[in-house]
């Protein structure tokens, strides 16, 4: 029997064949891949955290008027959660649109339609006006969301893994993780701004749709700086040596089961603490946080901007002992962490800010490894598609309910649970990665 400990003494175990850079492209640094998975992922987050907000500090008033605001905000989370499971037809739709269009084609749509979707959030009746219109349009456009991540995946974030130096692979992949705290620090100070300024008539009337339409112009950049990578001559050829191409579904399912579902599960602790540190604590406000929405998106800034380092100190704690080793570490962290969850939840205004605070450090320390285990899972001939779909179904099973479940929860059995649900993503988390670990033990990098 393998024992836990043995398990982890072998991290991060690959093929070395599969990590080596075309020798060719040498001069075609990973920072400048870098660059791109940034801007790519900043963009992305952005709209996400900017509609996450919103049905917290406006949907419930703006389209559940008639509910109460517990009700009203529950509602708002099962939009939130389409999304998510619209991803995974994205992701399969675009990677059809790529084999026909190429790979610039599939991206410019998925931006457009991401966009798109976005600022006419931004354009919608009230319920008072439209009534259940605006309801299913809210449904429609978040569904369109869902449905344009899926197709924003450019296999740069893979083309980063592989080309990485040997001994800063965990520094490399954590670079494109950054994306989300900045994307959360741009679309909460937007939000605190807005929020703040303006009277909550106005804010309510028409001031939550500025952050909708600023969006769009984000997209648009994000789109250009992406595009200048994904074809030019040089990435162009590196992302065929390394075979970053899509592949068909169900051979990949067929194929790569297994590293779908320990790629997936092995994340589950991060993306669950994911949105219990972003979303779930404005929804607390109404029932036990002692203090305004505005205070709470001012400590969760703070939060962002830790969680900011904790990213990057992931990648020098990965590169000296091991991705499987940091994520297992983090994970149980988390796990010591929701044992405090309930009297963090229900204490003052320095236990709910601790709460948060703590989150956001411990999200950034998962969070920044969370995809080299992803991306390090497939051969090349099912990276490219593989490391999408394995995202998909991962930011399904941990992130997109987690707010829903975590409010619900609370409502109905108090915060214990909400720290017993933390727990199990902690539980599922650490059998992945012994999966993970157990199966790659006799590779050659380990």
């Amino acid at each position: 029997m393998v024992t836990m400990t043995q398990a982890f003494s072998n991290p991060d175990s690959m093929d070395e064949a599969i990590w080596r850079a075309p020798e060719a492209d040498s001069h075609v640094t990973p920072g400048e891949i870098a660059v791109g998975v940034v801007i790519g992922r900043t963009s992305e987050y952005f709209d996400f955290f900017v509609f996450g907000l919103a049905s917290v500090l406006v949907f419930p008033t703006v389209f559940f008027p008639h509910k109460d605001t517990i009700d009203g905000i529950l509602l708002s989370f099962v939009i939130f959660s389409l999304a998510f499971l619209a991803r995974p037809l994205g992701t399969a739709l675009f990677m059809s649109l790529q084999r026909r269009w190429g790979r610039s084609g599939k991206l410019t749509a998925a931006l457009f339609l991401l966009g798109t979707a976005t600022v006419s959030v931004g354009f919608l009746p009230d319920y008072a006006t439209a009534g259940g219109t605006a309801i299913f349009m809210l449904v429609l456009l978040r569904t369109l969301q869902g449905i344009a991540v899926g197709g924003t995946w450019d296999g740069l974030p893979s083309l980063l893994a592989i080309n990485a130096p040997p001994s800063r692979r965990g520094w490399y992949a954590m670079l494109g993780q950054l994306g989300a705290p900045v994307g959360f620090i741009l679309a909460a100070g937007l939000f605190l701004y807005l929020n703040g300024t303006l009277s909550k008539s106005d804010f309510v009337d028409w001031g939550w749709r500025y952050p909708f339409f600023v969006a769009f112009a984000i997209n648009v950049v994000a789109l250009f700086a992406r595009l200048r990578l994904v074809v030019a001559e040089d990435f162009s050829r590196m992302l065929e040596k390394s075979e970053l191409e899509p592949t068909n579904a169900k051979e990949l399912i067929n194929a790569q089961s297994g590293n779908i579902l320990i790629g997936a599960f092995s994340s589950l602790a991060t993306y669950a603490l994911f949105h219990l540190v972003t979303v779930f604590p404005l929804s607390w406000v109404p029932l036990g946080m002692v203090e305004s929405d505005n205070q709470v998106l001012t400590v969760q800034l703070v939060g962002a901007l830790l969680a900011i380092i904790a990213i990057l100190a992931s990648g020098f704690i990965a590169d000296r002992i091991g991705r499987v080793r940091t994520l297992s570490a983090v994970a149980i962290l988390i796990g010591v962490f929701s044992f405090f969850v309930p009297s963090l939840l229900t204490g003052g205004a320095g236990s709910q800010n601790t709460f948060i605070l703590i989150g956001f450090i411990l999200l950034g320390l998962s969070y920044g490894q969370s995809h080299g285990v992803v991306s390090g899972s497939f051969p090349r001939r099912y990276r490219y598609t593989g490391a999408a779909l394995t995202a998909d179904i991962g930011w399904l099973i941990g992130a997109a309910f987690a707010p829903l479940v975590a409010l619900g929860l609370a409502v109905k059995f108090g915060t214990v649970a909400v720290g017993a649900y933390v727990m199990s993503g902690v539980v599922c988390t650490l059998i992945a990665l012994y999966m993970y670990n157990k199966k790659t033990a006799g590779s050659v990098e380990n």
